[in-house]
Order: C-alpha cells, then structure tokens, then sequence
C-alpha cells in the first residue's frame, strides 16, 4: 500500500498515544538508570549526571529506532492502529529514523527553555509547567501544517498514520 492509501492519525488519537508512550518509557529509563548505576557504581543521582543523560539519551533513541525500523510501531502505537511509514507506504530507513528522533528533540528542548524563562518570570516551578507544557510542544507545527502532519515528519518524507487493526486470532476450541 502506498502512504496515500493511510489516513493520518488525528492530533488527538496521536496524544494519546505519547501519553501511553510516556508511561512505558518510565519503565525504559528505569531499568536503564538502574544498568547505568550499576556498571558505574553510582550511589548518587547527580554523580554523573551528564554521562547519565547521554545514557538515557542513546538508549532511548534505541527503544524508537528499533521499534519503529521492525514494523512502524511501538506497542502504543501497535494499541492505537498508528503506524509511522515513509511517503512510499514503508517503515523509514534507520538514517531517516535517526534523524526523526533527532528532529523531535529541538521543539522539545525550545519549549524548556520558554518555561525556564516563564518560570523565572511568574515565580512558577518550572517543573510545574513544564509538565502541561512540554507535550504539546511538538504539535505547534501540527496546527499550520496543511496535513496535521509534525514539523520532523514533514521535513524527513515521514508521516504517523491510522491502519486498520490486525485480526484478532481466533482460540482454536478444541485445544
């Protein structure tokens, strides 16, 4: 099928699904903490802190890349019926993966340092904010784009769309 063919997943389904996504991430980063303790020998989170975020960072990326390379989905996504493809209906190249979630970071990043300086301007804890703050940030671009599509995936030929839902295997009842 052709990427034509797959209607884009609406901003709302989309949420949703990063929302879902943010609570299995907890579990990556978790486990993920808890290796980069362990090989390090860590017994403060601050020792560290910048080799733990590159940690954090590659091994996260990992978790996408190659959730994303083996069939277009992570298991939110699988959940939801989105599915990430390139503009010929395909799973992107990993070099086209890499640069996705590359390209996420920056709207991310920019939206940190807007509620830093709102923080410091409201007295608000910039962790507050940043919390209502940081997941609509990617959907800035979303609301001008004529297709709804995200600023990344308009740049890289990528788009998040809806698939219809794999059958369900029927119980075979003589088992």
């Amino acid at each position: 099928m052709t990427a034509a063919q797959y209607p884009t997943a609406s901003r709302l389904r989309r949420f949703a699904c990063m929302m879902y996504e943010a609570v299995l991430l907890f579990g990556v980063v978790f486990l993920a903490g808890y290796l980069f303790d362990t090989l390090t020998q860590s017994k403060h989170a601050l020792t560290l802190r910048h080799a733990r975020q590159a940690w954090l960072f590659v091994v996260i990326g990992i978790y996408f890349i190659l959730c994303w390379r083996r069939n277009g989905q992570t298991l939110p996504m699988k959940t939801w019926n989105i599915r990430l493809i390139d503009r010929h209906g395909q799973p992107p190249s990993v070099g086209k993966l890499i640069m996705r979630y590359l390209l996420i970071w920056p709207l991310v990043l920019c939206a940190a340092a807007i509620v830093s300086a709102a923080s410091v301007a409201t007295g608000w804890r910039s962790v507050d904010m940043f919390i209502v703050v940081a997941p609509f940030a990617i959907f800035i671009w979303s609301w001008f784009d004529r297709d709804g599509q995200f600023l990344h995936d308009r740049l890289l030929g990528t788009r998040l769309c809806d698939v219809p839902a794999a059958p369900k295997r029927r119980q075979n009842a003589h088992a």
